[in-house]
């Protein structure tokens, strides 16, 4: 079973990444995604309307678990 995930936002400050507004456990494990100016990626519109939609999705809890995602992969692909 895969655990549960927090996704947070932050900033560099003196060298440490400051989060904002969420508690993360002293010694937990994260991973830093980090925006990179020359090698993103652009959407279009459309793109972006539904990326946008699913954020508002996901921010409602109207999700699923990324374990159940690699189910009905595997059924799919089986």
């Amino acid at each position: 079973m895969l655990s549960p995930m927090k996704i947070a936002t932050g900033k560099v400050v003196g060298g440490k990444v400051v989060i904002d507004g969420a508690s993360l456990e002293e010694g937990m494990s994260v991973t830093v995604l980090a925006r990179d100016d020359e090698n993103g990626f652009t959407l279009s519109p459309e793109e972006e309307a539904e990326l946008l939609l699913s954020i508002a999705e996901a921010d409602r809890g109207d999700s699923i678990s990324a374990e159940e995602v690699l189910q009905r992969l595997a059924r799919r692909h089986g």
